[in-house]
């Protein structure tokens, strides 16, 4: 049965102000595949303590710069670096060290379907080899589903969940190593409205919660309108325009005005 979620309040008209700290800087990162460029020459700074939603059609490149941040492809040139560290050549335990630091919530969710939701929490710690007593993992557990208010699911089964209800725990699977920086992949992708707005929401609780800095690749307005601290408009593999919600959906320019045509404005 699908939770009875506090009532989701509008987004604060002013959200958590990001810090001068860049935490991650991409720069002229290209990457294709054979005759399909599809990162040409993007770049894009993230700050402590800030959202920002990288915007784009289908098939721009938006999930192809999350999985070269995270190291799961390699660009074919171009520079990453996270807290300073070059990501690009970094081996394969120092590039699991530093997922640790890093969280990512998968556009699918990446549930275990034959683990319970406690051992779906788990397994980050389990596949980074972070040892911990009984007591401190169901005190970790119970921190991070609290964190998304689904603390009654601990011995239920994905299967038992509703799309809503299995988005959260992906996120609070990512939650509970403690990121200093998450990476959400269409995280509102295949959700109701209401659902949806949610989970938004929820993205802003987490920020504040734990001053986190988050990259956020959707096509969602409601999502980026919610969420975003600035805007990344990814066009023809470039960052083509930055800047707030309310400064892009106010632009002239007849690119970024396609994006923004239909959309609601704020209340």
């Amino acid at each position: 049965m699908e939770s009875v979620s506090p009532q989701v309040q509008e987004a604060p008209a002013q959200q958590p102000a990001a810090s001068a700290e860049v935490v991650l800087e991409v720069e002229h990162l290209v990457k294709s595949f054979g005759e399909n460029h599809v990162l040409q020459d993007f770049s894009l700074q993230l700050h402590r303590g800030e959202n920002v939603v990288v915007l784009g059609k289908s098939g721009s490149g938006k999930s192809v710069l999350i999985k070269c941040i995270i190291g799961l492809l390699q660009p074919d040139s171009g520079s990453i670096r996270v807290f300073g560290e070059e990501v690009t050549g970094l081996e394969h335990q120092e590039l699991d060290e530093l997922r640790a630091r890093v969280g990512f919530l998968f556009q699918s969710n990446a549930l275990y379907d034959s683990m319970t939701v406690r051992e779906n929490l788990l397994f980050p710690l389990r596949r980074h080899w972070i040892n911990k007593t009984p007591a401190e993992e169901q005190a970790m557990v119970e921190e991070a589903l609290q964190s998304v208010g689904l603390e009654q699911t601990q011995n239920m089964m994905p299967a038992e969940l509703s799309g809503g209800m299995r988005k959260r725990i992906g996120l609070a699977r990512t939650l509970i190593l403690k990121p200093d920086i998450i990476l959400y992949d269409e995280p509102t992708t295949g959700l109701d409205p209401i659902t949806a707005r949610e989970i938004s929401q929820l993205i802003l609780d987490v920020q504040a919660r734990y001053t986190t800095s988050a990259i956020i690749i959707s096509h969602d307005m409601n999502c980026v309108r919610i969420t975003a601290n600035r805007v990344a408009l990814l066009v023809d593999g470039r960052c083509y325009q930055q800047g707030t919600y309310e400064e892009l959906r106010h632009s002239t320019d007849p690119v970024v005005r396609e994006f923004f045509e239909g959309a609601v404005p704020r209340a």
